[in-house]
């Protein structure tokens, strides 16, 4: 057995990262990475502590000088690998379940890999899996927890001093590894925060919490009349909020929010945004009501931080939470997005329902997954004909968006419309030439 990577690292089940996989994997990152400084660090989960250990023996017998920074944000992590220019290791499963590990590798500074690192990391790994195990070495990992500080430092400075005053918020903090930090950073700018969900325990983990169940944070919101809610997932890259009403805002809806601003502001480097084919059309067209463009790329944060490079872009983004303020971090993060727009409801003060209403209206969107039995590109391309019926049905306040699932046997299906019911025939529609094309194919299922 051996570790491909998906489109955010390695991920699975924890049991199967077993010790030698894992120890495999440090040795090759050390040899494609570097063997100079390696930082290292996890979200609290059950199984962190032995993959971190088996990781650092890996580093180790590559060459590398591993210093564990313990459990921090993955965005701590790649800002202290932007800042001393040194590549890192994240252990964590991001949003999913206790059981699930992973590793996300950063480049010396704080980059996500590209696809021909990410190759050259798979082939190194099957020829040292090939070698058989290293020899057994004691390691003594460096401390590497000031460097938390010192982004701590950075989050806070992005903002003028007590910029939160007197700001009532709640913070769901997924049980993850947001929940020492998060408390500490906006309290230090005045806010006064009641946390949620921040005793983790190993175990706990985005059980029921954060920003994929945000019912908690509602009602929480609601409750204590806080004037907003943020919610993070268990390696605090992603972030939703809750206005005082108790609505859900999303990440389409953060990113408008904060473009809106920027643009303002004069920060919004060439009046543009970059977002994924995933955004809502109801921000697309609140976009171009202001004169700002919308650059769209592939799903993942990877991809939006590539197209923020090429042009030298400030903001992007992902509905899911994850934002990109380009100036000041390398990958999507949740706190200083939290950070950001709490700031932006202090210096308007104007409550976040008020702004999120006059940023964008969300379309009805649906989304059907179809199953077929092969990952085969022809039955995307029987479908142009109906995909081009139901564009023009939709016209200019209607998308379609079809496309295979990069990971599974499935076609995905998005339909966004001004009526949710006219969304959901079309979308159902689709799906049926979707089953019908794939049953065309099976008698000749692709080499």
């Amino acid at each position: 057995m051996t570790l491909r990577f998906g489109t955010d690292g390695v991920r699975g089940p924890a049991v199967e990262l077993t010790d030698e996989l894992v120890t495999a994997l440090g040795r090759a990152a050390a040899s494609v990475l570097g063997t100079s400084r390696f930082v290292v660090a996890r979200d609290p989960r059950q199984s962190g502590p032995r993959i971190e250990a088996a990781l650092v023996r890996g580093l180790a017998a590559g060459g590398a000088s591993p210093e564990i920074m313990g459990v921090v944000p993955t965005p701590a992590l790649a800002w202290v690998c932007a800042d001393r220019v040194v590549p890192g290791a994240m252990i964590s499963a991001s949003h999913n379940a206790f059981g699930d590990n992973g590793v996300k590798l950063f480049a010396a500074g704080g980059l996500k890999l590209s696809d021909e690192v990410e190759s050259r990391l798979e082939d190194e790994l099957d020829r040292v899996l090939a070698m058989g195990p290293a020899a057994d070495l004691v390691v003594d990992p460096s401390d590497g927890s000031a460097d938390l500080a010192r982004y701590e430092d950075a989050v806070v400075g992005s903002v003028a001093a007590g910029a939160l005053d007197g700001l009532r918020v709640v913070i769901d903090c997924a049980n993850g590894a947001a929940s020492a930090v998060a408390p500490r950073v906006l309290g230090r700018l005045g806010a006064d925060v009641r946390v949620i969900h921040g005793d983790p325990d190993g175990v706990n983990i985005n059980n029921g919490c954060g920003s994929t169940y945000p019912g908690d944070l509602q009602a929480a919101v609601l409750g204590s009349g806080a004037s907003v809610g943020l919610a993070f997932d268990g390696d605090a890259d992603r972030v939703l909020a809750v206005d005082e009403r108790g609505a859900l805002i999303d990440g389409d809806h953060l990113i408008a929010l904060c473009a809106i601003d920027m643009q303002a502001r004069g920060m919004l480097t060439d009046d543009a945004v970059v977002v994924t084919v995933m955004t809502n059309l109801g921000f697309r067209l609140a976009m171009a009501e202001r004169g700002i463009e919308v650059v769209e790329t592939d799903v993942g944060d990877r991809s939006v931080l590539e197209a923020l490079g090429r042009r030298g872009l400030a903001l992007g983004g992902e509905q899911s939470g994850h934002v990109i303020f380009r100036r000041m971090a390398t990958t999507g993060d949740g706190l200083l997005t939290g950070v950001q727009v709490l700031d932006m409801l202090a210096r308007l003060n104007r409550p976040l329902s008020e702004l999120a209403a006059e940023a964008m209206t969300r379309l009805p969107q649906v989304l059907v997954n179809v199953r077929v039995a092969h990952r085969d590109p022809a039955i995307i391309a029987a479908m142009v004909d109906d995909i081009a019926a139901a564009e023009t049905e939709l016209g200019d306040h209607g998308r379609v968006l079809v496309r295979p699932s990069g990971t599974e046997p499935l076609v995905r299906v998005m339909v966004e419309a001004a009526d949710e019911g006219q969304a959901r025939l079309v979308a159902e529609r689709l799906a049926a030439s979707i089953d019908r094309a794939a049953a065309d194919r099976t008698a000749e299922p692709p080499a």
